[in-house]
């Protein structure tokens, strides 16, 4: 509940128009911790640090809630830039892209913007042997997302195109079970907006129980699973699990964020597990940035002390 509280306090705080100017003007030096930096040279350039230490990349070009189709259709040229550069640099593309940003819920030619940019950009991914992970936003979008994941699945196959399910809501057990037919690729996460408790699980060990629950079904079932979280005890309880249950190492993988625990991810990867980072970045970084803040104290002080220093 204390975790609930200080989440729900930073991301109000952080909404304020005012707060978001005083960070968008002194806090880009800090964000560089969690951001790769503003353009996808910046990124691939991070994508081959990391690769340095056995440790593959996410990335993810940040931009929520883009208004006009125009923008959201920009948005998506960028995405598809980044997986031409990618290719042409020798990186097998791996992105991860919100729907909202490539035009979810708005309809163009009779068809939803999302869906359509996301098709090309799976296909452009597909080409060249890449993958998509159609990421998760608030609860109001996981109906959508989830039937278009589907579609996508369908026409693409799942080893181009994954999802990401949110362990803190109540309604994520159910949306694995009803997806269990696709055998799909799963990202599986705590989950980092400010939901009410109608949907959302207060309590983190709650969240926790159902987070394993999650990995867990996705582990027996026999379907990818990517586990994305710092905590060290749920990362124990999933190396134990695919021990016992003779679980080969090429049927998951720890997934973490750029800029945080790297001394665990590349024990992970020394260890011989597979280890990819979450790697955003771009201009837009105000909204993820915030997130970040929210999901610990620790990052809250980290970037106090970097502004005061600025």
């Amino acid at each position: 509940m204390i975790d609930q509280l200080y989440r729900k306090a930073v991301l109000t705080v952080s909404g304020q128009k005012f707060v978001e100017d005083l960070v968008r003007s002194r806090g880009w030096r800090v964000a560089q911790r969690f951001v790769a930096g503003e353009d996808a040279a910046s990124a691939l350039r991070a994508v081959r640090e990391l690769e340095g230490d056995g440790i593959l990349g996410n990335l993810d070009l940040l931009g929520e809630f883009i208004d006009s189709p125009e923008q959201c259709s920009a948005f998506a040229e960028r995405v598809l830039s980044l997986l031409d550069q990618a290719n042409a640099a020798g990186i097998p593309p791996y992105v991860s892209v919100k729907l909202s940003s490539v035009g979810q819920g708005q309809t163009v030619n009779g068809e939803d913007l999302g869906l359509t940019n996301a098709r090309r950009i799976v296909s452009r991914a597909k080409g060249y042997g890449g993958f998509v992970c159609l990421d998760m936003e608030d609860h109001t979008r996981v109906d959508q997302t989830l039937t278009q994941f589907r579609l996508l699945v369908n026409e693409f196959g799942n080893e181009t195109v994954g999802t990401v399910l949110q362990s803190y809501l109540y309604r994520s057990e159910a949306d694995l079970a009803a997806l269990q037919d696709l055998r799909p690729n799963l990202r599986i996460v705590k989950g980092a907006y400010l939901e009410p408790p109608s949907v959302a699980m207060p309590d983190k060990a709650d969240v926790d129980a159902s987070y394993r629950r999650l990995v867990y079904a996705q582990l027996r079932a026999g379907h990818y699973v990517n586990v994305a979280t710092h905590d060290e005890r749920l990362i124990e309880d999933v190396k134990h699990f695919v021990l016992a249950h003779g679980v080969r190492r090429d049927a998951f993988e720890f997934q973490m964020l750029y800029g945080v625990r790297r001394d665990l991810q590349k024990e992970l990867a020394r260890q011989g597990y597979r280890v990819r980072a979450y790697i955003p970045y771009g201009r837009d970084w105000y909204p993820y940035f915030s997130r970040r803040i929210a999901e610990t104290p620790r990052n809250a002080l980290f970037v106090l002390r970097g502004m005061l220093k600025g």
